[in-house]
């Protein structure tokens, strides 16, 4: 029986991506033992802080592993019969492996030496500036105005693209690294939103009959899913080791080389609304994720200034530490974070593909039971 899924055409390699993911997780996972040893020897160690959870010292530097399993998924995909055409006709596969080589580097040094801010930072923009020189870049928005003769999107000029593609890879890259905090909810996050863009990204190849030169947006997200999922066994609670910023920087860049290469995939005389949904998907996710945090941490800064304290002073304030403090456990945080989002995230690129009504109606039923689960310990504890 033929396992392609019926929104796809006979002739999508629906089988090679999952052989793809499939072999990024098998590599990933058996790397991340040897890297382990090696984070133990050279000092990459994670040790307790006060607004940690974990209270033993853990390894880290587990995004080593996984970008061995993102060039062992590029390797085998170079060596697919359909596939390795992803690096016939574009460069974005590439662009991808060198810039996520770079900000692995970087990341890995971090985590054993702890770089300053502005050096991690300048490592940001570097690895997003080899996409868009290797001509990863965005090329239009949505746009309600009539500002092109297309109509329903904003065509960028090169220079408003390249831009544009620097500073939402930067952001992904920051919001993964912040969302990184219990054990597997960074590799689980990443997980979810990959599987989604790759669905999307899979919705794109239809539509086009399978033209190759779409191949490289789901194959990016097959393999940075692949490496979470080869990585998840290892970091889910009780965490064995950590991916640390090599890890979480390397998804965040993937996550938002998949939607720029995406982008630059689609048809600009039919793009909708829900198409931008789907585009977003993983920064929506992440963004999601990050709300409560970010806005604890605003209000948190105005109440240290006002008091005559320093506004950086650290403290237990992110989501997971909120669900932690109402009764959940670290296992069942993590969870419901990934509950909520696989609800944005799939929810989002199934309006692509699925009627609008069925999905707002499947996703309020789920956010319904998914809000009762979160309130459950404090409704105990009355």
């Amino acid at each position: 029986m033929d396992s392609t899924p019926a929104w796809a055409p006979a002739g999508l390699p629906a089988r090679e991506y999952l052989l793809i993911c499939l072999t990024s997780a098998a590599v990933t996972f058996l790397l991340t033992g040897i890297v382990r040893v090696v984070a133990l020897r050279t000092g990459a160690v994670a040790h307790p802080r006060r607004r940690d959870v974990h209270l033993t010292p853990i390894p880290r530097m587990g995004g080593v592993a996984m970008y061995g399993g993102v060039l062992g998924g590029m390797f085998l995909a170079n060596n697919l019969p359909a596939l390795s055409r992803s690096f016939d006709y574009s460069n974005d596969a590439l662009a991808v492996i060198l810039a996520g080589g770079l900000i692995t580097v970087v990341g890995a040094l971090d985590d054993r030496f702890e770089l300053d801010s502005l050096t991690k930072l300048a490592g940001q923009v570097t690895a997003a500036g080899i996409l868009v020189l290797m001509g990863v870049r965005w090329f239009m928005l949505p746009s309600s105005g009539q500002t092109s003769d297309i109509g329903s999107v904003l065509v960028l000029s090169p220079n408003q693209g390249q831009l544009l593609t620097v500073l939402l890879t930067v952001a992904m890259i920051n919001a993964m690294n912040f969302v990184d905090g219990l054990d597997g909810l960074a590799s689980g996050i990443g997980l979810i939103a990959a599987s989604a863009t790759c669905a999307f990204s899979l919705s794109l190849l239809q539509n086009q009959n399978g033209d190759v030169t779409a191949y490289p947006p789901a194959l990016i997200a097959a393999t940075i899913a692949g490496a979470c999922l080869g990585f998840l066994p290892y970091n889910f609670q009780p965490a064995r080791i950590f991916m640390g910023d090599s890890g979480s920087m390397l998804i965040g860049l993937m996550l938002a080389a998949a939607s720029t290469t995406a982008a630059g995939k689609m048809d600009p005389t039919s793009f909708t609304p829900e198409d931008a949904l789907g585009l977003f998907a993983p920064l929506i996710v992440v963004v999601a994720v990050l709300f409560v945090p970010l806005l604890d941490l605003i209000l948190a800064v105005v109440r240290r200034t006002r008091a005559g304290r320093s506004p950086f002073h650290a403290d237990k304030m992110h989501l997971h530490h909120r669900l932690l403090e109402i009764g959940h456990s670290q296992r069942r945080a993590v969870l419901l974070i990934y509950l909520w989002a696989a609800v944005l995230a799939f929810g989002a690129v199934s309006l692509t593909l699925f009627d609008v009504l069925v999905v707002a109606w499947a996703m309020g039923f789920v956010v319904l039971v998914a809000g009762i689960i979160s309130i459950v310990p404090r409704i105990r504890a009355r």
